[in-house]
């Protein structure tokens, strides 16, 4: 009988994080349980990553995700490997949805410069990280909204801390990017060769 995993009430990214040290552990088939669609997403984009197949199914609020190991040897491998970021070697953190402490309009202008410049520029990050008061960006902010579009379609990977939208109210109003976790994002930053916060 394969293990469960009984993450239920568990804030993120803990759900992630107990999975992520079953596939350590070499399970190649085990259960999670949680009590939030956030967290499935969450557990589906590891399995994913990880070279498993999960399926999800939801009885009286509570999700089951089952996540089976695919057997594919280059996921396998994936499993202690990091993943090569799509754009450059670096990555931006976004904490805020405004540059500075002085004026918010000058802030919120200098914000939008600041994609718009990335967005242009041939050097682009691999990665864009939106936590706490950032993830206002892509969800409320056009003009931002429509430079992350132009850096993730140019390949760069736009990730949203979940908690933070839904602590803001804003989860159905993402515009763009994957809304993702503190493992994720964490991660992302560690694989960086550097990481410029604003």
């Amino acid at each position: 009988m394969s293990p469960i995993i009984d993450a239920r009430g568990k804030a993120c990214p803990t759900p992630v994080i107990m999975a992520k040290k079953a596939i350590s552990a070499g399970e190649s088939t085990f259960t999670v349980l949680v009590d939030n669609t956030t967290a499935v997403e969450n557990l589906k984009r590891l399995a994913e990553n990880q070279g498993f197949d999960a399926a999800a199914a939801e009885a009286e609020g509570v999700f089951s995700v089952t996540f089976t190991r695919t057997g594919c040897a280059a996921c396998e491998e994936a499993v202690n490997s990091p993943l090569p970021a799509p754009g450059g070697d670096w990555a931006v953190f976004v904490g805020r949805d405004i540059i500075g402490d002085g004026d918010r309009e000058l802030g919120t202008n200098l914000m939008r410069m600041f994609f718009y410049t990335l967005s242009q520029g041939e050097d682009k990050p691999g990665a864009v990280l939106f936590m706490n008061a950032g993830v206002k960006l892509p969800t409320l902010d056009e003009q931002v909204v429509e430079h992350l579009k132009a850096l993730s379609a140019a390949g760069v990977e736009i990730l949203v801390c979940g908690t933070c939208l839904n602590f803001y109210g804003l989860t159905d109003r993402l515009r763009v990017g994957t809304v993702s976790n503190m493992y994720d994002i964490v991660t992302r930053m560690q694989k960086a060769g550097k990481v410029i916060s604003l």
